[in-house]
């Protein structure tokens, strides 16, 4: 009898799952996490989001909740998903090089005080790392979300999501997951708070 493919990766799934609900270094690195961008937000500055191939997805899916609303109707957040713009991602991509594309975004719209958040499973993506430096230099929160073998992420960043698992996809899932709870906190948080003038 042939194995079931389907049933297998949502045991994979499921494993990873229970390993981050369990781990203390996990939650506390994703609460951090949660009350960075709140207290960026909180003072009207903004979340930049990069990541390549289904991590650049996940960049846009959660830029959208932000910007849009997660659960609750609330005010507009400040989120940018630096993975949309086709003509900045083409331009920057032939005129300087790939390894550029996100951190020559960021040199241009990031400011003091705002985040940027990277996912990458791997942490070792040149054009994300190169992104981070950039943060830095211009004195951006630098949050990354990785997997277990994204080590280089750690050196160039404040806070580190790493999800339990060196499988790109169920990594990726546990992103998303985290970035949905994440999102909770922010609606739960600045919900709570009288509108700004």
């Amino acid at each position: 009898m042939s194995q079931d493919i389907i049933a297998s990766h949502l045991k994979q799934s499921l494993a990873a799952f229970e390993r981050a609900t369990k781990d203390a270094a996990t939650l506390a690195a994703a609460r951090k996490i949660a009350d960075a961008i709140i207290a960026a937000l909180r003072h009207g500055h903004k979340l930049l989001i990069v990541g390549n191939g289904g991590s650049a997805a996940d960049a846009q899916h959660i830029a959208a909740e932000i910007v849009g609303r997660y659960k609750k109707d609330r005010p507009a957040y400040a989120a940018i998903a630096l993975t949309t713009d086709t003509s900045a991602l083409t331009a920057i991509s032939n005129d300087l090089g790939y390894d550029k594309v996100f951190a020559r975004q960021v040199e241009g719209l990031g400011t003091r005080g705002d985040v940027l958040l990277a996912l990458s499973t791997s942490g070792r993506s040149p054009n994300i790392l190169a992104a981070l430096r950039m943060a830095r230099e211009r004195g951006l929160v630098t949050i990354g979300f990785t997997g277990r073998k994204g080590g280089a992420l750690g050196t160039v960043c404040d806070h580190v999501l790493i999800a339990p698992s060196d499988d790109t996809a169920v990594i990726q899932q546990i992103h998303l997951a985290v970035g949905h709870g994440i999102c909770e906190e922010i609606e739960q948080a600045l919900m709570r708070e009288p509108p700004r003038k």
